[in-house]
């Protein structure tokens, strides 16, 4: 079965995507920017604070369907810079206990609305 995800906890969606879709026990969430959602805005600061917000917002969708930080298995990682990867790495690290979600973390020429760092999450819910 599959079923959307939308959260007022984090940025609406700027284009035709959802936040999430869920498939049976699978959450495959779409990128999360710096961006707070009451305001629209990124988050003051550089990529520490971007990657920081990014995974406020990530929580925020994985609360709403009932998925945790700890149900994450992979990651993409997009980085406007690879030179601020160390500073996105610090905060990452920080953000998982035990072991970490398989990863991918690649430089892109740009990302929406210029942001600093995206990432994208899936989740799977054991049974």
């Amino acid at each position: 079965m599959r079923k959307t995800i939308s959260t007022t906890q984090a940025p609406a969606a700027i284009g035709p995507y959802s936040q999430a879709v869920q498939v049976g026990n699978t959450l495959f969430a779409s990128g999360q920017l710096g961006i707070d959602p009451t305001t629209g805005d990124f988050v003051a600061g550089g990529v520490k604070e971007q990657t920081e917000q990014a995974f406020v917002n990530i929580n925020a969708i994985l609360s709403e369907a009932g998925f945790s930080i700890n149900d994450v298995v992979k990651t993409t990682v997009f980085l406007a810079d690879m030179a601020t990867f160390a500073e996105m790495n610090e905060v990452y690290a920080s953000k998982f206990e035990g072991t970490f979600p398989a990863r991918s973390a690649v430089a892109v020429k740009t990302l929406p609305k210029n942001g600093l760092v995206e990432i994208e999450v899936i989740a799977i819910k054991e049974a």
